[in-house]
């Protein structure tokens, strides 16, 4: 680990103006490139006090032992000189986008003298156009399928066009009519040509010029009684619709966009782009972002536009993004100087655009919650987790069964403990726990007593044959060397000493052990950091949901307990008929003796009380928490 101060530039050395800097190693190697407006200021505020940087950027300079600078004469340089290096270095604090799948792209090779159509995975080429990316290969190769019929270009290999070539015979796509068969000169270099933009016109969205055109040849063909024509115009006709059905009309002809969709937490984020052109959805492709730095949505959407269109293909007139990115200038200006016309960056407020965004973005979640359950289902990464815990823990064999502790309370009251179980790194869920523990203004304390009523009956003079479950091989509590320690302590008082205990501390996800000092620090990617935090996580979303639950009840039934007379069953029956205690507090006298079980004499009083009393602000407790706090009394 090395120190800052060791490599910080001398006073005065560092430029003002705009640049791109590289933190490197001790072997050289590149491990943070960054821009900026003012290179002095920025570096300035990587060599501050390491105590209040987030663990990110703290792990970065201290992981570094060197600073270099390349200065540029403005900001729309600074941005594309930092992708040229994030391409070349690919520094492991940078964010890094790993593209959830491989997408096929429709390529047309425009380069060739006879160019052909094809579809490709590879990176892209100069000289040849590509359209999508799609989904599927499948849907290219059926629209395709249904195109040929009316753009009937090449498709074949340069193998198999030779080959037919020196046959001087077709192939069956020539026979059918799918191919105008350029490998023995039926049509010349030109009319090939020509049949291969127009197919580029219409994958490029220019559509309704070509419908009109065959409708018009349909109708005058059957005009002249020519309905051999008329019925293969109609065929023709019918293909491009097919092929139009591939794709639905969202926006206004004409629209070439591209719409980002982001979903996030703390660790991942899942990007999604919907790419229009023509004002049809024509491609779809996502990434899965690990967020190694601590960064803003603003800061993800630059840095995703600058790693999407950096190579300057395929950038569009419009990108319709959740947010506008950090420097939302600057990322214009580069992208207009990539298309060579202006490129507008739009946050839709309402309308087409607005709804479009809200759908990429729940295709974005969805994508994050299918690649987490997929990253859980995997036994082999789940066995490496364990694995990864067991070494990074210095354990004796790796925790089988994990349970971890979190605490949830008030400022100090409606205090509550959940407990979850992992084996094998799925979750357990019929044995989670939760309980009810004694105020505390002190989360440590409650830790501890949250941890010897959960482990008391595993104490040895416990018979086996009566306790309900076997020892864990790892508790995990949430919270750093305080509650750690405090779960260790109450853990020695039980004699229950040999149950490893750790700690994750939740703003910077380190490791703490008991007694020590500093934190263990798991890689920021490993499977056994992700378990623990799912862990982690996990037993705060039962604990939070707990203790909400308590509050609610808790409010609800201290006003309905003070009503004489109106015992639990009443106050199901009022609930069940009102839904809410804010409008039970409107309801007039008739409306409450409507009850079942509630009489006139008791419904008066039921009536003058809240009208004696003000309502409690924002209070709208639901029915179904306070059927709960009731099954309770």
């Amino acid at each position: 680990m090395s120190v800052p101060a060791n490599y910080r530039p001398a006073a005065g050395t560092v430029p003002t103006g705009p640049g791109v800097y590289r933190f490197r190693d001790e072997q050289g190697r590149v491990v943070y490139v960054g821009k900026a407006r003012n290179l002095r200021n920025r570096l300035a505020s990587y060599f501050s006090d390491i105590n209040g940087m987030n663990n990110r950027t703290a792990t970065m300079v201290t992981t570094a032992t060197s600073v270099d600078w390349v200065t540029v004469s403005n900001e729309v340089e600074a941005l594309q000189l930092e992708y040229l290096w994030i391409k070349e270095y690919e520094p492991r604090f940078n964010i890094r986008y790993r593209d959830d799948k491989s997408y096929p792209f429709l390529a047309v090779t425009l380069n060739e003298e006879f160019p052909r159509a094809m579809v490709v995975r590879e990176a892209k080429k100069k000289g040849v156009r590509y359209f999508g990316p799609y989904a599927h290969a499948w849907a290219i190769r059926d629209t395709v399928d249904q195109l040929l019929r009316v753009f009937p270009m090449r498709t074949c290999s340069n193998g198999v066009f030779k080959r037919h070539h020196r046959m001087g015979r077709p192939c069956l796509l020539g026979d059918i009519g799918k191919c105008v068969a350029p490998c023995i000169g039926r049509v010349t270099e030109q009319e090939h040509r020509a049949i291969v933009d127009d197919l580029c016109d219409f994958l490029g969205g220019n559509t309704d010029r070509f419908i009109r055109e065959i409708e018009l040849e349909m109708k005058q063909a059957s005009k002249d009684q020519d309905y051999e024509s008329a019925a293969r115009l109609r065929d023709d006709l019918g293909a491009l619709r097919r092929a139009l059905e591939r794709t639905a009309i969202v926006l206004p002809e004409g629209t070439d966009a591209d719409v980002i969709g982001l979903a996030d937490d703390e660790l991942e984020a899942a990007v999604q782009i919907f790419h229009v052109r023509g004002g049809r959805v024509t491609g779809q492709r996502g990434f899965v972002v690990e967020r190694v730095e601590e960064v803003g949505a603003d800061v993800l959407v630059e840095q995703l536009m600058s790693q999407l269109y950096g190579d300057g293909q395929n950038v569009p007139r419009e990108v319709i993004v959740p947010t506008q990115p950090s420097h939302a200038d600057v990322v214009s200006q580069w992208l207009t100087d990539l298309r060579g016309s202006r490129v507008r960056i739009n946050v839709p407020a309402r309308g087409t655009k607005k709804d479009l965004l809200a759908t990429v973005a729940r295709n974005a979640e969805q994508a994050l919650v299918l690649h987490k359950l997929k990253r859980a289902g995997d036994l082999t990464a789940r066995s490496k987790a364990l694995q990864e815990i067991q070494a990074g823990l210095d354990l004796d064999a790796a925790p089988l069964r994990i349970e971890c502790i979190d605490i949830s309370s008030h400022h100090g009251t409606d205090v509550v403990a959940s407990v979850v179980v992992f084996e094998d790194g799925l979750a357990k869920k019929s044995d989670y726990r939760r309980m009810a523990l004694a105020d505390h203004t002190d989360d440590v304390a409650a830790m501890g007593q949250a941890v010897s009523r959960h482990f008391k009956p595993l104490q040895d003079e416990v018979p086996l044959d009566e306790r309900t479950r076997y020892r864990p091989g790892l508790l995990v509590v949430d919270g750093g060397a305080p509650q750690v320690n405090a779960a260790a302590a109450a853990l020695r008082d039980l004699g229950l000493s040999g149950i490893p205990v750790c700690g994750l501390a939740k703003r910077l996800e380190e490791v703490w052990l008991p007694g020590e000092r500093d934190p263990v620090i798991l890689p920021r990617h490993s499977d056994g950091l992700y378990l623990l935090q799912r862990i982690r996580d996990e037993a705060h979303r039962f604990a939070i949901t707990y203790h909400r639950k308590k509050r609610a009840s808790r409010a609800a039934g201290s006003e309905l307990d003070e009503i004489p007379g109106l015992g639990p069953s009443r106050r199901k029956a009022l609930l069940k008929q009102f839904g809410s205690v804010r409008a039970l507090r409107v309801a007039s006298v008739d409306e409450v003796t409507a009850v079942a079980g509630i009489g006139p004499n008791l419904a008066a009083i039921i009536v003058d009380f809240f009208n004696k009393r003000p309502p409690p602000g924002g209070l709208n407790l639901t029915t179904g928490e306070i059927l709960d706090h009731t099954d309770q009394l």
